[in-house]
């Protein structure tokens, strides 16, 4: 790829970014104005205000705290914050609070890690987050970046769920392993990692049962998963990947707690944050679990699948709008 090639795509993303936060975006500059309305600092009258516009906008308690806290040490140190600074201050303090949680890689787009080949990525979520359209677009990604793809529907429970991957595998032109519903889940995927190394597949992503009724019988099962694979793969899965509908606000925040406690999880994707105002969720999973949020979804065509930079989404809800 050229260096105008590159430029032209990096442009591309930061517009396709902005116009996904664009509601999130406006809501939360229109509470930040009202916040700050006939103020010239930045004091303790605009942190009570910005607190409640946090929270309300789906941030989270814990993390709005962590942010005011922020932003009070900064007023004290600067003496002087005029409140037409507030934003920059919002992009800075944010930043530095996410970066200190830990960076996902520092691939860029869709490569893999050196090594593991083939490279699996279990996928966990209760049903209608976005969960096979997600595996669909990351498949097409990770085709396009030179990578040969195959996926499992381990998801054995829907048929809608296999159809749909298998339709995912059709539009990205990558196989797709299954067997008949109600099939056992591990079989599924461990017949997808025997095609998977004979074909010297690069990457292997498994769809799981996106159940939640039942939190040990969950457990259970994606242990049981996990266990098949490695007779194949002594390290598999290299990621485990919980996705979650940024729509859905703070149900997202129980979602997660939800998963982590019953499954080994190591990165998230939040999707459909083109349609809603409650973007402000991102920054809160990110902070609060500890675990890199890897993707964000921004509408429904595949490149909006984008892999998540931290400051590139802070600068794009709190920077300045040309």
């Amino acid at each position: 790829m050229g260096l105008f090639d590159l430029f032209s795509r990096k442009k591309e993303k930061k517009e396709t970014l902005d116009k996904g936060l664009e509601k999130t975006q406006r809501g939360l500059f229109d509470r930040i104005s009202h916040a700050i309305a006939g103020k010239s600092t930045v004091d303790d009258d605009v942190l009570d205000n910005l607190e409640e516009v946090f929270v309300t906008s789906d941030v989270g308690v814990d993390t709005t705290l962590r942010i005011i806290d922020r932003l009070q040490a900064r007023v004290a140190k600067d003496k002087y914050v005029g409140a037409s600074e507030l934003n920059r201050l919002l992009c800075e303090e944010i930043s530095e609070m996410l970066a200190e949680n830990g960076e996902t890689s520092s691939l860029d787009d869709f490569s893999l890690p050196e090594g593991n080949r083939p490279h699996v990525i279990m996928v966990v979520g209760v049903n209608g987050v976005g969960k096979t359209t997600t595996i669909g677009k990351m498949a097409a990604q990770f085709k396009r970046a030179g990578n040969k793809v195959v996926l499992g529907a381990a998801d054995t429970f829907r048929a809608a769920a296999i159809e749909q991957l298998e339709e995912w595998g059709r539009r990205a032109d990558v196989p797709v392993v299954k067997q008949k519903l109600g099939a056992d889940p591990a079989s599924v995927a461990f017949d997808t990692l025997q095609s998977a190394i004979a074909n010297n597949a690069d990457v292997v992503i498994i769809d799981t049962a996106g159940r939640l009724h039942n939190k040990k019988g969950l457990m259970d099962e994606l242990t049981k998963v996990r266990n098949v694979m490695q007779k194949l793969i002594p390290d598999a899965p290299h990621e485990v990947l919980l996705v979650l509908d940024g729509s859905t606000g703070q149900n997202a925040f129980e979602q997660a707690r939800q998963f982590v406690a019953a499954t080994q999880v190591n990165e998230l994707a939040i999707t459909k944050l083109d349609g809603t105002a409650k973007g402000g969720v991102v920054i809160g999973i990110s902070d609060q679990f500890k675990i890199p949020v890897k993707y964000i979804g921004l509408g429904e065509k595949i490149d909006d699948l984008q892999v998540f930079d931290k400051r590139a989404f802070v600068e794009s809800l709190f920077g300045e709008k040309k």
